[in-house]
């Protein structure tokens, strides 16, 4: 799956495309063990590697006291502390909430109505633009593609190749349930969709129109 982006993931009420982590604190203690990314054998192996460097067992020391610092737990606290701090406010788009109403270019305004003409906002609401906000380990999903029949982005891009939460719960209702994914950043965090097979923000825009809403857009759009 395509690396979601942690910068606002501390707004996110889940992690993972599926949902599976409920804090940045579970999430960080998966990558670590994981073979296709980090790849320690073992959460023991990890603290030892930590425990090998004089500068980190000092800080955590300072940090979580000088008995037995340096723990699974404690790396993940650390690992989540920093992720929170990776917050990207003061957009052009918060900046014309708070009433600055020259943030926008007319064509950004233009935009943010075709944004709520079409429908995208039903999901893409919130600080993050990634749904409502939910109590924590509550997310918020959406099945993705709902549109398959006569839609060749399906194939095109292998959107119905992952079954989603399905994989964490095996409940039937959740195939191809996704978290709905932020739009903060967007524009710098291609390539797009679980698969990372979508290049270019306008081809997902597109893809997400048809995909999601059973629209296909005109270029103006």
């Amino acid at each position: 799956r395509n690396a979601p982006t942690v910068w606002n993931s501390a707004f996110l009420s889940v992690q993972f495309w599926d949902g599976r982590a409920a804090t940045l604190e579970d999430q960080a203690k998966g990558p670590i063990v994981n073979p296709v990314e980090m790849g320690m054998h073992s959460p023991a192996d990890a603290e030892a590697r930590i425990r090998a460097i004089p500068g980190y067992v000092s800080q955590f020391e300072t940090v979580f006291g000088a008995q037995n610092p340096v723990t699974y737990e404690n790396i993940a606290k650390a690992i989540a502390a920093y992720e929170r701090t990776l917050l990207t406010p003061r957009s052009p788009f918060d900046r014309y909430l708070k009433g600055d109403k020259t943030a926008l270019s007319e064509q950004a305004l233009r935009g943010m109505k075709t944004v709520e003409k079409i429908g995208c906002t039903a999901c893409h609401t919130g600080p993050d633009f990634a749904g409502p906000s939910m109590p924590a380990g509550q997310g918020f999903y959406q099945k993705f593609p709902i549109f398959v029949e006569n839609n060749p982005y399906v194939a095109k891009y292998r959107l119905m190749e992952d079954d989603g939460r399905f994989n964490v719960t095996h409940e039937a209702s959740d195939k191809h349930l996704w978290r709905v994914q932020t739009w903060r950043n967007v524009a710098l965090t291609a390539p797009y969709f679980h698969t990372g097979s979508v290049p270019t923000l306008d081809e997902a825009v597109r893809v997400m129109a048809r995909s999601q809403l059973g629209k296909t857009l005109t270029e103006a759009e």
